[in-house]
Formats: structure tokens, sequence, C-alpha cells
């Protein structure tokens, strides 16, 4: 594959993959939620649990819909575009994927079909069993891609015979070195993301004062997860650093945009990196000195390598990883401000009135799904120049295939994806528009101007 073909495949999977991993994201938490939901109105009894959750279901099996046909077109990728791949690292990744259809997928295909369409088919008690396994179901898909995907980042447990990488120790293989940080932070973005779309939805509702009972669920449900898990994110993302640091030194200067490793590191709010030049063009910096190495290291002193410490070669590409990596951490801070505020809102009995707090948050909903793909860039983009690092460089696990054939294969997924995913997308916000039945509309008392009380603002325990 000539250097342009490369690159058209390398778009091509970063075009597939980031419309693909979105959808998954959302149904992994999705899945979750309508369980829990299911579960609170069987011990409750409480209606407008159950006609949530069947609301959320139809949303669920639109997104389930799409990542499937998505994630099947990235399976013959890797067998069309990156034949080089499956042949080195194929003894170790093949299994991996072999074990989240026969554990995941079937499990998740066995039981989805009685979630869907069991409405008044089949007893509650199975129907809530048959919610709750398949949100076992993604999480354990989530689990099996992420090892593989960690294994690809810091590969261990294996052996290279004649080029080619063999199995020796799959529990070493399965829990490699940045597995349970990168499992911990995606798992936790996926829930964080649809808290808040089911937060922007609650308080869509609450604003045009419909479904007030379910809105509020929606609320209090969507707001306590984000407030809990944001924080809770930072830290892991704190943790998920320091491993970064020890294993993949190279993606961490780039982020940073950190070039010269022999001091310590300013942290940098804006610059220009500059792989020419080998420093940062019109670079602000924190008022701190030492901050980045704080961040990375825990030392205001501390050191780690630069940019300028490794080959241009074997460097990562500097700008996408920088600017993501910022993105996503910005992101963050406002989840993390989302839930704060929130929160105090709720203490106070004032957060279904606190329209200054909902009208915003009812357009947050976006916010999860592009801090995924801009840390998902970030950890990608910032293992170049390595596809299995330090085993199988990107170049070398290319098809040797034209650059028509790539280019024209590339057109065909731009225009389907476009159709097909605007199609869904469409297709969700007519649900959500919709709604989840019920009461559809409220008398203007029913979302008072004034704060509530809180033993006016309807909260109960265990909601």
């Amino acid at each position: 594959m000539d250097v342009d073909a490369l690159l058209l495949a390398r778009i091509q999977f970063a075009f597939t993959v980031a419309f693909h991993i979105i959808f998954p994201s959302f149904t992994i938490g999705l899945a979750a939620f309508i369980a829990t939901l299911l579960v609170r109105w069987r011990m409750t009894g409480e209606e407008h649990l159950h006609r949530l959750a069947r609301f959320w279901t139809k949303i669920f099996a639109v997104s389930f819909a799409m990542g499937v046909v998505s994630g099947i077109v990235l399976s013959y990728q890797i067998g069309t575009n990156w034949s080089r791949f499956s042949e080195v690292v194929g003894n170790v990744m093949g299994p991996l994927l072999g074990y989240e259809v026969l554990t995941a997928f079937f499990l998740e295909a066995t039981f989805l079909g009685i979630m869907l369409f069991g409405w008044n088919r089949v007893t509650p008690a199975l129907h809530v069993t048959a919610a709750v396994l398949v949100a076992i179901g993604t999480s354990l898909s989530a689990f099996w891609i992420l090892a593989a995907n960690s294994w690809m980042h810091t590969p261990q447990g294996h052996e290279m015979r004649g080029g080619i990488a063999y199995a020796v120790d799959w529990w070493a293989i399965i829990f490699n070195p940045s597995f349970p940080y990168r499992f911990a932070h995606m798992f936790t973005a996926a829930y964080l993301t649809t808290s808040l779309v089911v937060l922007a939805v609650g308080a869509r509702y609450l604003m045009q004062r419909r479904y007030l009972e379910e809105a509020r669920t929606m609320v209090r449900m969507g707001l306590g997860m984000v407030a809990v898990l944001a924080p809770l994110q930072l830290v892991i993302g704190d943790l998920h650093g320091l491993n970064t640091a020890k294993y993949q030194p190279a993606k961490i200067a780039a982020m940073e945009a950190h070039w010269d490793g022999s001091k310590p590191a300013d942290l940098v709010l804006f610059a220009i990196p500059n792989e020419k030049t080998g420093r940062n063009d019109y670079e602000i910096k924190a008022p701190i000195p030492g901050l980045a190495s704080y961040v990375i290291t825990h030392d205001f002193n501390g050191k780690f390598k630069g940019l300028n410490d490794f080959s241009p070669e074997d460097r990562p590409p500097v700008k996408p990883v920088f600017f993501a990596f910022r993105t996503m951490v910005g992101i963050g801070m406002l989840m993390i401000g989302i839930g704060l505020v929130g929160a105090v809102l709720w203490m106070r009995g004032q957060v279904f009135a606190a329209r200054w707090y909902l009208r915003p948050v009812q357009h947050c909903w976006p916010l999860g799904f592009i801090a995924i793909l801009a840390g998902w860039w970030v950890t990608e983009t910032g293992r170049q120049p390595w596809i299995a690092h330090g085993i199988l460089r990107t170049a070398d696990a290319a098809s040797p295939l034209a650059f028509w054939v790539v280019a024209t294969s590339l057109a065909l997924f731009v225009a389907v994806y476009t159709v097909v995913f605007s199609i869904g997308i469409y297709y969700i916000n007519a649900l959500i528009e919709k709604g989840p039945g019920g009461k559809a509309a409220a008398t203007p008392s029913a979302l008072p101007s004034r704060p509530l009380s809180a033993a006016g603002s309807a909260m109960q325990p265990g909601e």
C-alpha cells in the first residue's frame, strides 16, 4: 500500500470507528438504566417507571442496531485494509474478539428479543431478568473489546516467533498493564454519556412542561449519576495518565506538547505545537510553574520525557493529540460543574424549578459523545506510529491495495453512513419528541416559577 492509500485507509477506519463507538458507549449505560428502571418498577409498582423503561427501550433498540451494523463493518475492514495486522497479531486478537462474541454477543442476542418484544408477552419477572442480562452482556462486550484494545497499547503475555505474536499467558494478555485503567475510564465515560442524555431529556420535558413525573425521575437519576461519576472520572483519568506516562511516554509528551524533558514542565493551556521547530507557537501557560510535572508525576519538580527525546519517526502527531486531550478535559470539567450545581439545587429542593439551570442542561446531551470521541482520538492517534505498540507499526500493517480501491470504499462508506445514520438519529429524536406516553402535559402550576421546598419537590426515597 502506498503512502496515500495508507492515509486513506487510516481515515476510513477512523471514520467508521468514530460512528461505531458512540452507539455502544450509549447502549452500555442505557441498558443498565433500563434494567434499573424495571427493577425499581418491580419493587415499587410505580407505573411511570414502567413507561420510562418502555420508552428508553425503543431508543436502545435503534442505537443497538446501528452499533451492530457499524461494528460488523470494522471486522471486514481489518481483513481488507489491514491484512498484515491480522497476520502478525491475529493469534492474540482473534481469540479476544471471539470471546466477546461467545460471551457477550450471544448473551445479548439470546435475551434481547425478550427485552424488546416481551412487554405483556412474558411474565414481568422474566422480562426484568432479560433486561438485566442484556445489561450484563453489554458490559461483557466492553470488557473484551477493551482488553483487546489495551493489549495493542501495552502488549504482554506473548512471544514473537518469526515476526508473529503467539499467546503464552492469557491472563497476562487480558489483564495487561493498561487494561484496568482503560476499562474503568471507558466504562465510566459510557455511563456518564447516558446519564447526560437522560438528564437532558428530563430537563427538556420539564422546560416544555410535559411528562412531569417521568421528567423528574430522569433528572434525578441522570443528575445523581453525573454528580457522582464526573468527579470520579477525574480520579480515574489521573490514574490512567500515570499508567500512560509509564508505558507510553511519547503519547504523554504529545498530550502536553512537552518538548524538553530535561526540566520540569509547565502546564500548556493553549499553543500551536510546531513539529518542524520542536517548540510551541503562541503558547499560553498556567501561572503555576511545574504544574504539568505535578499532573504527570505528582511532583512539581518531577521530569518526564519530552518529544525531543524521541526520534521524529517515533513520535505521534502532536497537534491532534494535544487539542483532543484539551477538548476531553474541558468537557470533563464542564460535566463536573453540571453535576455539582445540579446537586446543590437538588439538596435545596430547587432543581425542578431552576429554569436558568434546566435551559442549558437540556442541550448538554452531546457532551459525552464528544468527550468519548476526543478521548479515543488521544488514545489511538497518540499510539502512532504503532498499531500494536513495540510489535507492529501502522505502516507495516496495511494490505497492498491501490489508492483508488481505498478511495472508492471510503467514498461509499461516507455516503452510506451519512444516509443510514442520519435516518437513525432522526428517528431517535422523533421518539424523544413523542415522549414516554402517559400524561403528556401539565398545568403551569405543575412547574412553579419559584423554588420548591424540599417537601414540595416530590423527591421520594429511592428516586
